[in-house]
């Protein structure tokens, strides 16, 4: 009986405390995500953010990460987030296109040509502008993250001119501007979703796609496709996103934690990416994908089909940011 006695005691303890632990987590923040656990974004989202959220919070504030798209992809994350079915997502910058067609402004192909001057950007005046059309849609943008300069990957040849891609079926997302810059290439675009892509390169519904090196890896496409050509036409942001009303009603100090850990995160992936690219491209390469570069004057008629896009879509962008575009690009 003593034994039954001190055994029932030990789970009351445990239920107690468990309890006391569960009580003290006043928020949980869900954050969705499509790549991998592995992937640099969700290796600093773990190690920075929910590390300094949880322990600043003493606890306040749970933080739950669901990669590999669990939470659907990226139009549904961006959707759950405005309406607060979840509270933050980190999708591609051109998703968020569908909230608000200026920040479509980021595709423009072969808009910045560096990372510093990518960053550079949105840490500023541009950033700043898009920041206040997506909060009027109830979205907060918390961090430019990187995903990296896109990159054509095909079964059929090496990409070194637009002839080269010629008929091609190369799969896009779901952004307005990138279709009409491969359309300007003579390619046929096929908008699709992310989960999608590896079984239709598989299967031979798309014959190409285009993504950079970490998201090449991540998907394994290496598996299913043969050529990678490093034609960089777009430096690819991932956003940290929130939901306004969420934010907004958090207490100041947990309020500032967040908004705080979310710009130490980015930073960290930042800092990921940048050292980790090499080694997804060699990795590609190691698997036996064929790489090759085009130089400043291979790019030449692809830029020429990328100002044609410009003229395309100035009228939709609007002066005001087409301005900051070109202050920028100085």
């Amino acid at each position: 009986m003593k034994k039954f006695f001190l055994v029932c005691m030990v789970f009351v303890a445990i239920a107690v405390f468990s309890g006391v632990a569960f009580a003290g987590a006043q928020y949980t923040i869900k954050v969705g995500y499509i790549g991998s656990d592995s992937h640099p974004t969700m290796k600093a989202m773990r190690e920075v953010f929910a590390k300094e959220i949880e322990e600043g919070s003493g606890g306040k504030i749970k933080v739950e990460l669901y990669p590999n798209g669990q939470l659907g992809g990226d139009r549904e994350l961006c959707e759950a987030v405005q309406l607060g079915t979840i509270q933050m997502a980190i999708p591609a910058s051109s998703v968020l296109s569908g909230f608000d067609k200026r920040i479509q402004v980021l595709d423009l192909p072969y808009l910045f040509t560096t990372r510093q001057a990518a960053f550079s950007a949105v840490d500023g005046i541009l950033g700043e502008k898009l920041n206040s059309y997506m909060a009027a849609k109830g979205i907060l943008i918390l961090g430019y993250q990187e995903n990296g300069f896109r990159h054509v990957t095909n079964n059929r040849n090496p990409i070194k001119t637009p002839e080269d891609l010629k008929g091609m079926k190369i799969r896009t997302m779901e952004n307005p501007m990138h279709i009409a810059f491969f359309k300007e290439l003579g390619a046929n675009p096929t908008p699709m979703s992310w989960g999608e892509l590896y079984t239709a390169l598989q299967q031979g519904t798309v014959d190409a796609q285009e993504n950079p090196y970490a998201m090449i890896y991540d998907g394994k496409f290496y598996e299913v496709q043969k050529y990678v050509s490093e034609t960089g036409h777009v430096f690819s942001y991932e956003v940290l996103i929130a939901n306004k009303k969420f934010i907004d009603k958090l207490p100041e100090d947990l309020r500032s934690l967040v908004i705080k850990a979310a710009k130490d995160a980015t930073i960290k992936q930042r800092q990921f990416m940048e050292e980790e690219e090499n080694f997804f491209k060699n990795k590609v390469i190691e698997a036996g994908m064929q790489v090759n570069v085009l130089t400043p004057e291979d790019k030449k008629p692809f830029i020429a089909a990328a100002t044609k896009v410009y003229k395309q879509f100035e009228k939709e962008l609007g002066k005001d940011l087409m301005d900051i575009v070109r202050q920028v690009q100085q």
